[in-house]
């Protein structure tokens, strides 16, 4: 199924910069537990919601945010700013503090955080693990990763922003049950995620959180700066439960493949950017690998998606 390219997403290259790993590897380690922290606030102050809707970031127009949180009577918000490097708090009664986004221990920023919402009368408990990573250390004890380069943050930001808007023009095409396109600060990567409608087989020895993400049949597609088996930033889509005969499907564009081990499709992101158009490649990769999940699923694709004539 053809879909234009429309709206405004750019193609311009400083929306699309480069981000090899190797060059801010410890930036993101880093980054990644500082925003684990400030997603624990949200997660602790926000009412559950189905497939954990209530936990992620989203991309704003500076840099990261937790969206307006209930406090009591009062609400307040956090945002990371990757433009200024500050990460801002700021509260509906008026007041708000700011802390600079500069080298410093996961301890210390834990710290000044916590003391910060302290004097601004929001105390907010919270687990101090972190989750989704290997030999995790508490956040008030971590003095191990304590790396900020502005101008890799800066690049991962404009990037989240762009995929963003991708990743919003291709959520516009469904008309069934979608997710935001969302920031799991857990797994530290951008996402979205389409529902057939139908509950899906339980998963034998999942653990709960588990259990609530995959309850119903999904097909998602995200971005992530690359860990593990993909030591490189890359897009990747996979279905849920994976229907037979995915792994093998043909999938755009032609550099996209199949990790067995993941069980996911990966673009590799430099393979994006240095495309003709980044944006049409990742529409591309994001709607040929949609039709594969759910064609072979058997989703009922003519009730679920919009028709390409007639969009508003």
């Amino acid at each position: 199924m053809a879909h234009p390219v429309t709206h405004t997403i750019s193609d311009q290259p400083n929306c699309w910069p480069a981000l090899p790993l190797a060059a801010w590897k410890d930036t993101c380690a880093t980054l990644h537990m500082w925003t684990q922290i400030v997603g624990k606030v949200r997660l602790a102050l926000t009412p559950a919601m189905n497939h954990w809707w209530n936990v992620p970031l989203y991309v704003s127009a500076r840099g990261l945010t937790t969206s307006p949180m209930p406090y009591d009577s009062r609400a307040f918000e956090v945002e990371f700013d990757f433009v200024e490097h500050k990460l801002f708090i700021r509260v509906n009664d008026g007041t708000g503090r700011e802390i600079a986004l500069v080298p410093r221990s996961v301890a210390d920023f834990y710290k000044e955080f916590m003391s910060t919402l302290h004097g601004l009368g929001l105390d907010v408990p919270i687990w101090k693990m972190p989750v989704e990573i290997p030999d995790p250390i508490p956040f008030d004890e971590d003095r191990v990763h304590a790396s900020y380069d502005p101008e890799y943050a800066h690049r991962f930001w404009q990037i989240l922003v762009s995929a963003d808007s991708v990743l919003k023009e291709f959520r516009s095409r469904f008309i069934g049950k979608s997710s935001p396109v969302h920031f799991f600060w857990g797994s530290f990567d951008l996402a979205v995620t389409r529902f057939s409608g139908r509950k899906a087989p339980e998963r034998e020895g999942a653990d709960p959180i588990t259990r609530e993400a995959y309850s119903h049949e999904v097909i998602s597609v995200g971005f992530w700066p690359g860990s593990g088996d993909v030591q490189d930033a890359a897009f990747y889509a996979y279905a849920a439960p994976e229907p037979a005969g995915f792994p093998t499907a043909p999938v755009r564009p032609q550099r996209a493949f199949y990790h067995p081990q993941l069980k996911e499709f990966i673009l590799m992101y430099e393979d994006v950017r240095s495309s003709k158009s980044p944006t049409a490649a990742l529409l591309d990769f994001a709607q040929s690998t949609y039709e594969a999940g759910a064609t072979l699923g058997q989703w009922n694709r003519e009730a679920l998606e919009r028709p390409t004539t007639n969009v508003a």
